[in-house]
């Protein structure tokens, strides 16, 4: 099956083709530091991450870019309330997202651009719509986008225009009512409430509001048009309505043409909330004694476009099924010195013809981890009547690496590897007998060396003062 993906847009599954062939340009909203993220926003970037690295299995170059929102309503109100600056509230919350991205095992983004650095870029943007009769100035100085002036407003979440209510306004960065369809504010002009978060621009003092961000920033690294932008569904309205009729009225271009949302994550079957008690940062499940491995497992098991019910059995669940892929990847170890076997290499042919299928039909992962699984009792039972050789591990192992890259769970992650498990003795030995065979220009003996580390979740480093090791995923 070729490539494709559901388009919210057009609200079916289209093939997938890049605006320049063999690579793929990518928007992903990212966290507003206000807080730690919790699970349900994590939901959003571990699919945006399976969708990357799906991407680049097939053979695409991908330029990621995930935007911090830094400023906005929540981040001053709460930055205000403690008495900090807006940096030093945000930047916070800002490591320990990156921290949860690296537990995760979320590949790291080409760019993360920050709202507050990028002021001029969203200047820009407003004064163009503001020239071309789609925005305006209201009488406190704040400016807002013309809803009315676009006559494809809605066309993404549905809304209709002919419930506009015309000349009425909403200056707050998340609507109260999801059935708002009002002018909204790309400029907010200052007010004693922001304290001393404001810029002096030629739009006045002030600062920009919450959609005007991801346009600026989005347009700034990957050009007036690219290829996808992703995100909760919960964004679709305001938010990237509100993207779609400021960016296409601002530059004239088509802005993102595939747009990809993931459902909403419950937990226990209740929408997640702190006075339910179901409320969960990765910091708390991670305490609880869950492994991020079982975390990401979990939220990546059930298709992006299907609500996730989160549970404490589910992760229990995953934990079981990971075990499972572990003890067949060690049981690889006992296969016997001998020839392919053509029953081995005809399984593995399929699984791997059947994941490929189940992946280009829009990311079913479902679908994937049954061929997965099915190919464990396939070879499980060739293995226990002698048929499966080292020859055979080779091809398995290659295979395993390629859906590790696509799922980001198949190999142990780093907080799987405790420190007690970790034999420092052992692992200096090694870099002392792979020194002497490169003195010995042995170069076979030390990269097996170096291999074998890095199997075992150790990295080597070769510097000017000699080699050093971290433990890695």
């Amino acid at each position: 099956m070729s490539l494709q993906f559901f388009d919210t847009r057009k609200r079916q599954k289209l093939p997938f083709e890049p605006i320049n062939p063999g690579e793929v340009r990518m928007y992903n909203c990212g966290p507003t530091v206000h807080d730690f993220a919790h699970v349900g926003n994590f939901r959003a970037y571990v699919f945006a991450d399976m969708l990357r690295r799906w991407l680049e299995v097939s053979g695409f170059t991908v330029t990621q870019i995930m935007n911090i929102t830094d400023v906005d309503d929540k981040t001053i109100r709460k930055s205000q309330e403690q008495k900090r600056s807006l940096n030093d509230y945000t930047e916070a919350y800002t490591t320990a997202f990156f921290d949860d991205l690296e537990k995760l095992n979320i590949q790291r983004a080409a760019l993360y651009p920050r709202a507050t650095e990028h002021v001029a870029e969203m200047v820009e943007l407003i004064k163009q719509l503001m020239d071309r009769g789609h925005a305006y100035r209201a009488d406190d100085g704040s400016i807002y986008f013309r809803v009315e002036s676009y006559p494809e407003y809605g066309l993404l979440s549905g809304k209709r225009l002919d419930d506009l209510r015309i000349g009425e306004r909403v200056s707050n960065d998340e609507y109260e009512s999801k059935d708002d369809v009002r002018d909204f504010a790309l400029w907010k002009a200052w007010d004693e409430a922001d304290g001393d978060v404001y810029w002096d621009t030629d739009l006045g003092k002030g600062r920009p509001g919450w959609h005007i961000e991801c346009s600026a920033m989005s347009s700034k690294y990957l050009g007036p048009e690219f290829d996808i932008h992703t995100g909760g569904v919960d964004n679709i309205f305001p938010h990237h309505e509100n993207e779609i009729a400021q960016s296409r009225c601002g530059t004239g271009a088509e802005f993102a043409h595939r747009w990809m949302h993931c459902e909403y994550l419950l937990v226990e079957n209740k929408k997640m909330s702190k006075s339910l008690g179901n409320f969960f940062t990765l910091r708390d499940l991670l305490e609880q004694g869950y492994k991020a491995r079982e975390i990401r497992y979990m939220l990546a098991s059930t298709h992006y476009r299907s609500k996730l019910n989160f549970t404490m059995e589910g992760l229990k669940g995953a934990r079981k099924s990971l075990q499972r892929l572990d003890e067949f990847k060690a049981s690889w170890e006992n296969f016997p010195a001998g020839e392919p076997s053509f029953e081995i290499g005809e399984a593995i042919d399929r699984a791997e013809a059947t994941f490929d299928s189940a992946m280009n039909d829009d990311l079913n992962v479902s679908q994937a981890l049954a061929a997965v699984y099915s190919l464990v009792r396939v070879i499980n039972s060739l293995a226990a009547e002698n048929l499966a050789t080292s020859s055979d591990r080779a091809k398995l192992e290659g295979l395993w690496d390629k859906w590790d890259h696509a799922l980001g769970f198949m190999m142990p992650l780093a907080d799987e590897m405790e420190e007690s498990e970790v034999d420092e003795d052992f692992i200096q030995a090694q870099i002392e007998a792979r020194l002497q065979a490169r003195k010995e220009k042995n170069w076979a003996e030390a990269d097996r060396i170096r291999d074998e580390l890095a199997e075992k979740g150790i990295q080597l480093k070769d510097g000017p003062g000699g080699t050093t090791w971290e433990i890695i995923r």
